[in-house]
């Protein structure tokens, strides 16, 4: 996945996986810095759409991106069975409004997939692979790609 992905044992990584509707998507847990229940956001004018708000998070306020609404899945109506994965990536910390955090699970590398690019839009390569897990195909999130405003400091 990355440079950053945190080794546990001879080449192995751990990731959180999480759902999206009844969609299976996961991200290295070495950029989870940690996992909330869903609480109301204040919003943000002339933000992007799938940008739900900003939340202060002790002191540290941060956008909370509607993962669905970002990745073309649909807007999320956000309940209190809802979580906010709060990541930390290109030195920015950003919330990932998701409908739950299904597990944290020890990978190789080795057993991700290519997925094949076929959005050719400006979310291409916003799924770095696939990780084939018993009857499910849980997909990679790239954050950079996923988040463009992390790689120019802004969030709007």
């Amino acid at each position: 996945m990355s440079s950053n992905a945190v080794a546990t044992g001879e080449h192995q990584l751990e990731i959180v996986s999480f759902s999206i509707g009844s969609q299976a998507f996961c991200l290295e847990i070495s950029h989870v810095l940690e996992i909330r229940g869903w609480t109301p956001t204040t919003v943000l004018p002339h933000a992007p759409d799938y940008v739900k708000g900003l939340m202060n998070l002790r002191g540290t306020v941060l956008p909370v991106v509607d993962l669905s609404l970002r990745l073309g899945l649909g807007v999320t109506e956000p309940s209190a069975r809802h979580v906010v994965i709060i990541v930390f990536t290109n030195g920015q910390t950003v919330g990932l409004l998701v409908e739950a955090v299904s597990d944290i699970l020890t990978v190789s590398p080795d057993e991700m997939m290519a997925a094949p690019d076929v959005s050719g839009g400006e979310l291409a390569g916003c799924i770095r692979g696939v990780f084939a897990r018993e009857e499910e195909l849980m997909r990679a999130i790239d954050l950079k790609t996923t988040l463009p405003f992390l790689a120019t400091g802004e969030a709007g």
